[in-house]
């Protein structure tokens, strides 16, 4: 089965991981994803139902819009992606009318006008919750029609609700099976970005994501979780079932010289 690829970009977006990560899912009726991203995995398994969060607002305003009208967001955003509005100055001025909106619509349109336009396809907002990814410069600019008919379709058979990984998690009762792609652990301090959407995630809630898992598996509720491959995350994990080293490229660099093959762990509590 050729492979769907989410009409977001997203750092970190397990596109290049979903073989491997399908390999390891165990089978249920429901995946629960409290990390949902762009939602490669979900765009990529056939479980019955889906539970799919994240903590970002915008991001799960738009899952539920392009859910119920694709059509017609389609229709909307694709005015945005012209000549004009490639420019410098008009990212800037659609980053300020993103910022100031309060219009759960508008900011969908603008949230993937943003995405598609700003550098590496980001998702930042700065301490007052105002997106700031600077301009992209890039040469050619695509517009996803194809993916986003390809989620809404797939969207069918999903909730997207906007909450915090410990309150998703609640939601696994038997017959459920849980992904959790976290912010990564930094590689170093320069590679920091544990700040998404700002919440910083940081080593206690990725130690209390591991603790999560442990009391999942022991209800028979099994827990997948994604992370970088290092000594810290090899100790929190040292709990679970079944631990999977595989190599990815990074996906997030200044120069292309930086986006080398790394380790990554996949993480099974069953």
């Amino acid at each position: 089965m050729k492979k769907q690829r989410a009409f977001l970009k997203w750092a970190g977006g397990k596109y290049s991981l979903v073989d491997q990560i399908t390999q390891y899912l165990p089978e249920g009726d429901l995946l629960i994803e409290p990390f949902v991203g762009a939602g490669s995995v979900f765009l990529n398994t056939n479980y019955k139902r889906y539970i799919l969060a994240d903590i970002n607002q915008d991001l799960i305003s738009l899952f539920n819009i392009i859910k119920k009208q694709p059509e017609k967001f389609i229709e909307d955003a694709k005015l945005l992606f012209n000549q004009q509005n490639k420019q410098t100055d008009a990212f800037y001025q659609m980053r300020d009318l993103f910022n100031r909106s309060k219009n759960n619509y508008q900011r969908a349109l603008l949230f993937l006008y943003l995405n598609r336009h700003c550098y590496n396809g980001l998702c930042r907002y700065n301490s007052s919750g105002e997106f700031n990814v600077p301009f992209g410069q890039h040469k050619n600019i695509y517009f996803p029609e194809k993916e986003i008919i390809a989620f809404s379709e797939k969207a069918k058979h999903a909730e997207f609700i906007c909450a915090p990984y410990h309150e998703v998690m609640k939601k696994a009762k038997k017959g459920a099976v849980v992904y959790c792609d976290p912010p990564y652990v930094p590689l170093s301090e320069s590679s920091n970005f544990t700040a998404y959407y700002s919440v910083h995630f940081g080593q206690q809630e990725q130690q209390n994501l591991a603790k999560l898992a442990e009391k999942l598996s022991a209800k028979n509720i099994p827990v997948l979780i994604s992370n970088h491959d290092t000594m810290q995350t090899r100790d929190w994990y040292q709990q679970a079932s079944n631990i999977y080293s595989v190599e990815t490229r990074r996906s997030i660099s200044c120069d292309g010289l930086g986006r080398k093959k790394i380790h990554e762990l996949l993480v099974l509590y069953s």
